[in-house]
């Protein structure tokens, strides 16, 4: 299919004029939506492994995790639209796909931009637009022939981890007339049904804001976050590298200490690369507390707190050694300005750039990476 590239930062995505028929083809319904008596589209099943449908789904359904009441009227009104719409264009605006698939893209010719995508191998998933291509398909049942003529807008997103989709259906729905104001890694912790390594991650996230003793209180960006501080990383970037850390093994969710360990750890390595960095934390001019060298830090704290922990250690003793540990960091604080920061650590991504950052940082403290085992089952 033919499409338009669109970069925006580190993050590619792509535009698609989808003919009805192969759209509706393509696409998977979470929820049930009725439209005239005894006209319905029944849920598609979804798949065990596939997290982020059934939490889309159950934000849809579940009343503790902030639904929206799925709207006959509201689906009715728009085939309505559809119908009366002229001059108008029916759907203006872009419907947004997710698909865990990487879709091949292939340029044409000199236009590096504009090509050729691969289907996915599975239906997209619908990040946003379920209502509207709920009625489109009820009104294509009615009027086959002006539904042939139309082209609808959509944007597809590809290659990204599940938490990627559904971070973005709550960001997009997160207003007074859909659901409440709240980010992925709130709901977590509200509610019954999340996974309990996301809850216990969550649980982490939510200290490292809100705790006095922390050196990211309050940094952290989260929607609907009344501080007027400026903030240095989104939480859900910090919740991944918690969640990233938290999957292995050693960690027994169900504790309720496990929790508070896991934080000390982050507090004091963070406290102790804040005294090393010295004037370069948080200053506008340094990348130094911005996400790329933070997530490069939180996962060298990782490694640092299996590598060089000791049991029975009080905080102070754990701080103190780790200060003495991370004091060459003291000495990046030039390559770490923001002016030529990119030039200096090049790469096509910030996935990429994380990693130079981490290598970086790493030879400095004599943080040596090594390979460890996930929990059983977990694929990432």
């Amino acid at each position: 299919m033919l499409a338009t590239q669109i970069r925006q930062k580190d993050s590619f995505f792509y535009f698609i004029s989808y003919p009805v028929q192969d759209l509706l083809a393509q696409v998977r319904f979470n929820s049930r939506f009725y439209g005239d008596p005894g006209e319905k589209i029944e849920a598609e099943p979804l798949p065990e492994a596939d997290e982020v449908a059934g939490f889309i789904a159950k934000i849809e359904k579940t009343d503790s995790a902030f639904q929206r009441e799925l709207s006959r009227a509201k689906v009715k009104s728009i085939i309505n639209f559809y119908e009366t719409a002229t001059t108008q264009p029916p759907i203006p605006g872009a419907v947004l796909l997710f698909t865990k698939d990487k879709l091949d893209f292939e340029p044409l010719g000199d236009l590096a931009s504009a090509g050729h995508l691969s289907e996915p191998r599975e239906k997209f998933l619908i990040i946003d637009g379920q209502h509207r291509l709920a009625a489109l398909h009820f009104y294509a049942r009615k009027h086959p022939e002006e539904a042939a003529t139309l082209r609808i807008p959509c944007m597809i997103f590809d290659g990204h981890h599940d938490d990627f989709a559904a971070e973005m259906f709550v960001t997009i729905n997160s207003t007074a007339s859909r659901i409440n104001k709240s980010h992925l890694v709130d709901l977590y912790e509200k509610v019954t049904w999340a996974a309990p390594d996301r809850k216990f991650a969550a649980r982490v996230a939510e200290k490292l804001y809100s705790e006095s003793d922390s050196p990211l209180r309050y940094r952290i960006n989260r929607l609907g976050g009344r501080s007027r501080q400026e903030k240095w990383i989104l939480q859900a970037e910090l919740f991944n590298e918690i969640h990233r850390w938290t999957q292995h093994g050693e960690w027994n969710y169900e504790e309720p200490r496990a929790a508070e360990h896991a934080y000390a750890l982050l507090r004091d390595f963070l406290a102790a690369a804040r005294s090393a960095w010295g004037e370069a934390w948080g200053q506008s001019h340094s990348m130094v507390a911005k996400p790329v060298t933070l997530k490069a830090m939180l996962r060298l704290c990782a490694e640092l707190a299996r590598q060089d922990s000791v049991a029975g250690e009080t905080s102070s003793e754990r701080l103190a050694r780790w200060r003495q540990r991370l004091a060459p960091w003291g000495q990046l604080g030039r390559e770490f300005r923001a002016e030529g920061f990119y030039e200096r650590f090049p790469a096509k991504g910030q996935v990429e750039r994380v990693g130079r950052v981490q290598k970086r940082l790493a030879e400095a403290a004599g943080i040596v990476a090594r390979p460890r085992a996930r929990r059983a089952g977990n694929d990432e």
